[in-house]
């Protein structure tokens, strides 16, 4: 075998793909060798070795035959045509002098390279005509198919890509080895394109069932990420399992499993096994560098190793801003200051992202305190926001809504791109924060969790040091909803508080409702909701009730009855009674949905969530009925009060 490695791989590389050109225009041996004795050595860098001239050309020699006798020539049908050795007592064709048997002839390191190898090379160089031909003579390895149905993908022709690659897995799959992974990669990429989700579903549980090691792990691996990307996790495990029990050794379940454990936000545990891999893989040999630095990274930083281990197919935009997003966390938070307001009437609770609405009774009325006030960037940030206007092509999202609706049309200018990258200054403010938050939402990409975590929550961390920097929690005032200076600011709790949820922490979470809760106490955003069922779920029964009197009469579910689980639970079921009784006035079908242990699930309202409706008590009933089967007897008293 040709021992290269001592050469630089990429001018060993521009060797063979230059030798093979030059055979491809003109396949004659005698000008090809005459030529590789000019160029060969040259473009190696031979003569910068200390080696005699002799060596030289008997090296030279050596690889331009190899090249000559693995190139496949158009000519004869996308066939090699070997060069027969010299007889023993010809001058040795290297140009020493010497016969044949006595020079190149006598060496025992005969170079050998594969067809494989200069095929790799020649895929990039043929014309699609001459690819074609290639192909009808099935003169391609069948391994790098993959790399001529790739092309077409990128081409989007994703319908010749499937007709190149399904005869490849048609017959029997158990002798197909590692070497196809690329075409089963590219074949279910094509599949995707196509919308052919039946046919990939059962292509992955023929090879699951049916493909070699390598084959039925890459399958699993596959359904483990579908899994990942729905959020169905405990699937995707099962299905990670299986991929390990099929090709323990195989560097793609590192990945896999890192890459599960950080969507879930499993930090520490994925630096763990990060470090288990890595040092697995340095064990057994494993030679791609690249990975074992990509691993190395996660043991720091799995959600940041992951971010740049995608960097070459992210969108280039992305990698722009999470370049300025890394620049501008570094800044000191900007000093925002309050207009204060006129008080206005003291109204009721607005309807909420679901729809539902919340009156208030008119005997009793909405607990607000402080009074209410504008947020108010400092002038500087004023006027790069003007400038910002006029680039970013996004508005604003509707009422309470997180996405503008345009299917990332946002993402088509790069004007504001380029004006972030050059002014590091727009992160101190909250109206631009609000926009890139938004973007981001509309953006394909970022629904992968690392994304998410490497771009989505800087943003909104920046927001939550500026507000409690500007409304800490002794202010006495409010920034209501209704005024649209304040909406941003408010938007991007509400979006941190989905980030914290996103990535397990339930707790802090809960301190973001609650900064949000205690700046719009109007509660645009229903948050109220989610926080009475995180308080009665950890046992907070008297925070819970508070939370409840600050909305008195509330037509939202999780609180009407979770002020009765809150009473309960402290003893006083006496008061529990009559505020369920109220609860049951107001919404009636609650308590069948809670006591019965099995129900039907009612057909969702095309309008949305109706208050007091069936579809309202089933998603009430779906979020808590576990903590109120927790609580012993509280169903069986539930059943009696309201028979």
């Amino acid at each position: 075998m040709f021992h290269h490695e001592t050469a630089d791989t990429e001018r060993f590389e521009q060797v063979i793909l230059l030798a093979v050109r030059q055979i491809i225009q003109d396949p004659d041996p005698v000008r090809f060798l005459a030529w590789a004795k000019n160029e060969v050595p040259r473009i190696l860098g031979l003569y910068d070795y200390g080696l005699e001239d002799v060596e030289i050309r008997r090296l030279t020699n050596m690889l331009a035959t190899a090249i000559w006798n693995a190139t496949p020539q158009p000519d004869l049908g996308y066939r090699a045509q070997p060069l027969e050795p010299p007889s023993p007592h010809a001058p040795c064709p290297c140009g020493s002098g010497e016969r044949y048997d006595a020079c190149c002839g006598d060496l025992d390191d005969v170079p050998e390279l594969s067809a494989e190898l200069i095929w790799e090379l020649l895929l990039d160089e043929l014309p699609e005509r001459a690819l074609k031909d290639a192909l009808e003579v099935d003169a391609v390895p069948r391994p790098l198919l993959a790399r001529v149905a790739d092309r077409w993908l990128e081409q989007d022709r994703p319908g010749r890509a499937v007709a190149l690659l399904e005869p490849v897995f048609a017959g029997p799959l158990a002798a197909l080895d590692g070497a196809y992974e690329p075409a089963f990669d590219v074949l279910c990429d094509a599949y995707d394109r196509l919308d052919h989700w039946r046919k990939k579903q059962a292509f992955l549980e023929r090879l699951c069932t049916g493909g070699s090691r390598a084959l039925q792990a890459a399958a699993w691996q596959r359904i483990s990420t579908i899994h990942i990307d729905e959020g169905d996790f405990e699937q995707a495990r099962d299905a990670f399992a299986a991929a390990l029990r099929s090709d323990p050794d195989n560097p793609s379940n590192a990945l896999l499993e890192i890459t599960l454990l950080a969507a879930q936000h499993q930090d520490d545990l994925a630096s763990a096994r990060a470090r288990f891999w890595l040092h697995r893989l340095r064990k057994i040999g494993a030679q791609e560098q690249g990975f074992l630095d990509f691993l190395a990274q996660a043991v720091k930083n799995p959600q940041q190793a992951l971010v740049d281990s995608h960097a070459d197919a992210l969108d280039p935009l992305l990698v722009d801003l999470q370049d300025w997003i890394t620049t501008a966390a570094d800044r000191p938070l900007p000093d925002y200051g309050v207009v204060p307001l006129k008080p206005p009437q003291r109204d009721a609770p607005a309807r909420t992202r679901a729809g539902v609405g919340a009156a208030s009774s008119p005997r009793r009325s909405l607990m607000v305190r402080g009074n209410p006030a504008d947020l108010r960037a400092p002038a500087r940030v004023r006027r790069l926001e003007l400038v910002w206007r006029t680039l970013f092509p996004g508005g604003k999202p509707s009422a309470t809504d997180l996405t503008l609706g345009d299917a990332g049309q946002v993402w088509l200018s790069v004007e504001w791109i380029e004006y972030l990258l050059a002014t590091p200054e727009a992160a101190d403010s909250l109206d631009i924060l609000d926009d890139l938050a938004t973007a981001l939402y509309e953006h394909p990409e970022s629904t992968l969790p690392w994304i998410s975590h490497a771009l989505l929550r800087p943003l909104v961390d920046r927001a939550w040091g500026i507000l409690n920097q500007a409304a800490p929690a002794a202010a006495a005032y409010h920034c209501p909803w209704t005024r649209d200076a304040n909406r941003p600011a408010l938007r991007l709790l509400f979006r941190r508080y989905l980030c914290q949820i996103d990535e397990g922490q339930p707790q802090a979470a809960a301190v973001t409702l609650e900064t949000l809760l205690r700046l719009n106490p109007q509660d645009h955003h229903g948050v109220r909701a989610e926080l009475m069922n995180h308080y009665l779920r950890g046992g907070e029964d008297a925070r819970a009730l508070t939370l409840a009197r600050r909305f008195p009469d509330d037509l939202l579910a999780d609180l009407a009855y979770g002020e009765v689980l809150a009473l309960y639970r402290l003893g006083e079921q006496e008061r529990a009674r009559a505020v369920l009784r109220t609860a049951v006035d107001r919404l009636p079908r609650i308590p069948r949905y809670l006591t019965r242990k099995r129900i039907k699930r009612p057909r969702p309202s095309p309008l949305g969530v109706t208050p007091g409706g069936e579809d309202q008590a089933w998603m009430y009933r779906e979020a808590m009925r576990d903590v109120w089967e927790a609580e012993p007897g509280i169903l069986r008293w539930m059943k009696r009060v309201t028979a």
